[in-house]
């Protein structure tokens, strides 16, 4: 049996990030918040950059994470993101991240993180120590109070290394999809961007047995307003001329909370911003408040776009679904559209300033939207590019899919490993998977 000890006994400090935020600079040293917190570290492509003379002060004040520093989200998405510092870096972050300082002779800093990461825990601390309305938050000092399994340490690390193997897998399926989407991409640059398309000249129309069509001599014609050629028979059309459902989201009245809570994923930016599928929302409706505005809901195969705050963030719908209304959804009907304009819709956010700047928000509305220039191909180069990269793409949902369910199984068996309803310890991997697959089976219908 496990005892339990407060984090502050576990750690040799609690601290967070600076409360005050220097001037940025076009390079430096970068400067995180919150807002950079992604899986299990930093993204750094949108980070805020700071000079040496900041950084050094910043250092001074205890504001950049060491090795096996516990880094969790403090305001706004609070305990969304927790993760462990592998390998230090000339960084400093801000105050809406707290540092949980492990002390090494008692504790893994994984233990720590798992047991953090888990929903039963994160539950438990929203009820206690959650404050703030419009920026929800957990104060400092609350951190060092919650209460935590405490077990001989090589225990936890057996532990830890049951969860790992877990996150390895994840992580191997996050960099094969990493994969799959830019050879998808890059079959759709050489078809539709470079005109590449393979073309049966004898036929007159596309066969994977063809050759490149522009590099073949294929028919070019000069188009104006994109001042270069095209293949012939290619035209630019408005957005909505080439699908012409577009649904804008809408958030149900928040008076009613019975319009929340149910089995409908109720999408956000945050929700695309995980993933390329979107197997999950954090919010959900109830029938109530999805049947209050029936009109907007999704499909699977559905393109969504971000188009208030962030815009341009892409995903596809994987099940009936709901936005909120800084969401725009191309509602797709004809499937040979769907990866076509997947990735025409990336390569126009990636190379063009298209939304207008908005008095604190970038913002495209939905007349802006619609009207997004499309250079259209005949729809049977369009089919020919579904059936091209379809498999693909259905390699990337599985693996989406399969990664769900590994962060399920993880959470469940997190609990019966600490408290001891599954023994770690000599033969352990064998009595884990045989209860990992019997989870798997009774949940997932394996």
């Amino acid at each position: 049996m496990s005892e339990w000890r407060k984090l502050n006994q576990l750690c040799t400090k609690i601290t967070d990030g600076s409360h005050f935020s220097p001037v940025g600079v076009e390079s430096g040293y970068p400067m995180l918040s919150v807002k950079d917190m992604k899986g299990n570290g930093f993204d750094y492509s949108n980070c805020k950059f700071i000079n040496e003379d900041d950084y050094k002060s910043l250092i001074r004040n205890d504001c950049k994470p060491l090795k096996n520093d516990i880094l969790i989200a403090k305001d706004g998405s609070y305990l969304k993101h927790v993760f462990v510092i592998e390998n230090e870096r000339e960084e400093a972050i801000l105050s809406s991240i707290g540092i949980l300082r492990p002390n090494l002779k008692l504790i893994d800093p994984y233990y720590i993180k798992y047991y953090l990461d888990s929903d039963f825990v994160k539950r438990e601390v929203a009820k206690k120590y959650v404050s703030g309305s419009a920026l929800p938050r957990i104060i400092l000092k609350n951190f060092g109070e919650i209460l935590v399994p405490y077990i001989e340490k090589t225990k936890q690390t057996s532990i830890v290394n049951v969860l790992k193997s877990i996150d390895s897998k994840i992580a191997l399926n996050n960099r094969i999809n990493v994969e799959l989407e830019a050879m998808a991409k890059t079959v759709y640059d050489y078809w539709f961007v470079q005109f590449d398309f393979p073309f049966d000249f004898a036929q007159g129309k596309p066969s994977v047995e063809g050759k490149p069509y522009k590099s073949s001599g294929g028919k070019m014609v000069w188009r104006e307003e994109l001042k270069r050629e095209v293949p012939e028979g290619w035209e630019v059309k408005r957005l909505e001329k080439v699908e012409a459902n577009i649904i804008t989201g809408k958030t149900p009245s928040t008076k009613d909370t019975d319009n929340f809570g149910g089995n409908i994923p109720f999408i956000t930016i945050d929700d695309i911003r995980q993933q390329l599928y979107i197997l999950q929302a954090e919010r959900t409706l109830s029938i109530k408040g999805a049947e209050s505005q029936s009109t907007k809901y999704l499909k699977y195969g559905d393109i969504c776009v971000s188009c208030i705050g962030t815009v341009g963030v892409i995903g596809l719908v994987s099940q009936i679904s709901q936005t909120n209304q800084q969401i725009n959804t191309i509602s797709i009907e004809n499937p040979n559209n769907r990866f076509f304009l997947l990735n025409a819709l990336k390569d126009y956010f990636k190379f063009n300033v298209a939304a207008k700047k908005g008095a604190v928000l970038d913002n495209m509305n939905k007349a802006e939207f619609s009207d997004i220039p499309i250079l259209d191909a005949p729809s049977v180069v369009k089919e020919s590019y579904r059936k091209h990269v379809e498999s693909t793409y259905l390699k990337i949902e599985n693996n989406l899919k399969e990664n769900q369910q590994l962060s399920s199984l993880r959470d469940w068996l997190l609990p019966m490993l600490m408290n001891g309803q599954v023994k770690v310890g000599s033969g352990y991997e064998g009595e884990v998977e045989s209860l990992m697959a019997a989870e798997a089976g009774e949940k997932y219908g394996k």
